[in-house]
């Protein structure tokens, strides 16, 4: 797999960066240059920024909180003394009772990323050197360049060091080492790795100084370490390529989903096309059927409410009663309405094979009784059968002749 670094300062305009491209663990192509001239079409990339402009602090956060960084900025709020909008948060991990988090300078991560994306560059970590430094439980890590370097506390804490020299090694590494130790939490020893063959400190004197063995541990430069080595401190961005390939491996799965969809759809289409000849021939039949009762029909409009005509008019004609009269139809209502009090029936009216009810009840359970007997005696309900008058506690039925 080729990995591409690129060390670049968060304080500086993102014209120029340092960069490294390492393949398969052969030694490691170096360049110095701009962003449009980085190598192309590498696997994996890493953002290197300076130790002195990653500030990893502790605080105690709500798990939820670890998710959302607008919140992981309030939480470093009094450490950094500055806007919280100007920082950009990620939690690291958990020591003890304390959550680790670290700062990097918000707007000039966003130039780099501004940059990275117009020179082609869109998916990539973001990490700081201090937690690439080597580590053992027990030590601390001492990266130096013979007057300045950076610590590494811990598996997930580090920070930069002032100013030294050959002879004295740096003052804050010094108040480090008191802190630790009046906590009896201090390292056995420090391993100091030298980015600078010729930056090699007088180690006798440095352990004079600050009480503690310095151990040789060679040399170390960032463009060498171990792919793996060191914690991403823009985690959303690992999230967002994790996504992809998760989307990748479920596209099987969104092409067999597609075609059930698709045979389903196509189903549904044949079944509807069948129902729908199924109805023009009904209809077919019942005209053909209608014209051969009468041959006289001009027009054929509703075959099934013309044959109910003709029939009550033959009904008629012969002086029988038809179901729409109003007799037959009073004789079913009155069945069906026994169950009221009196006094609930307000005004029946009946027209052309249509009977209205005004009843004076809202009891839903007794008008569903109604309701459901009417159609038991072969009368039609319509659709808005129980309507309730506004500011009326009255409830009006329409029933008609099947």
């Amino acid at each position: 797999m080729s990995l591409l670094r690129i060390y670049g300062s968060l304080l500086d305009p993102p014209l120029r960066c340092q960069w490294a491209l390492a393949a398969n663990g052969a030694e490691p192509v170096v360049g110095d240059g701009r962003l449009a001239d980085l190598p192309r079409r590498a696997e994996r990339i890493q953002l290197v920024v300076p130790a002195a402009e990653v500030l990893i602090t502790r605080a105690r956060v709500p798990a939820e909180a670890r998710r959302r960084a607008g919140s992981l900025a309030f939480a470093v709020e009094e450490q950094t003394a500055a806007d919280p909008d100007a920082n950009q948060v990620s939690w690291l991990g958990n020591v003890g009772d304390s959550d680790v988090l670290a700062v990097v300078d918000k707007p000039g991560l966003a130039r780099w990323r501004e940059a990275l994306d117009g020179a082609g560059i869109h998916n990539y970590e973001v990490h700081s050197e201090i937690l690439m430094l080597p580590w053992t439980a027990g030590e601390w890590s001492l990266a130096w360049n013979g007057r300045e370097g950076f610590v590494r506390t811990g598996q997930f804490e580090g920070t930069a060091t002032d100013c030294g020299n050959r002879a004295s090694p740096p003052l804050s590494l010094r108040i480090m080492l008191e802190e630790v130790n009046a906590r009896g939490a201090g390292p056995h020893a420090i391993a100091l790795y030298t980015t600078d063959a010729e930056a090699l400190p007088d180690t006798e004197a440095w352990t004079r100084e600050l009480g503690i063995a310095i151990r040789l541990a060679g040399t170390w430069d960032w463009r060498k370490v171990a792919p793996d080595a060191g914690i991403s401190l823009a985690q959303e961005r690992q999230r967002w390529r994790s996504a992809g390939l998760t989307l990748a491996r479920l596209r099987p799965a969104a092409w067999i989903v597609a075609a059930a969809l698709a045979l389903h759809v196509t189903a549904l289409v044949v079944d509807w096309g069948a129902l729908a000849h199924e109805q023009r021939s009904l209809r077919k039949q019942m005209e053909s059927r209608f014209r051969a009762a009468f041959p006289e029909a001009v027009a054929v409009v509703d075959p099934v409410l013309q044959m109910r005509r003709k029939l009550a008019e033959a009904r008629h004609a012969a002086g029988q009663p038809d179901s729409g009269d109003f007799l037959p139809m009073v004789e079913k209502v009155v069945t069906a309405i026994k169950d009221l009090p009196p006094g609930a029936l307000r005004i029946v009216s009946y027209e052309s094979a249509r009977m209205t009810l005004e009843l004076a009840t809202r009891d839903e359970l007794l008008l569903r009784r109604i309701v459901s007997r009417l159609e038991q005696t072969g009368l039609r309900v319509d659709p808005s059968a129980a309507n309730a008058r506004p500011a009326s506690a009255t409830v009006v039925i329409t029933v008609r002749s099947s």
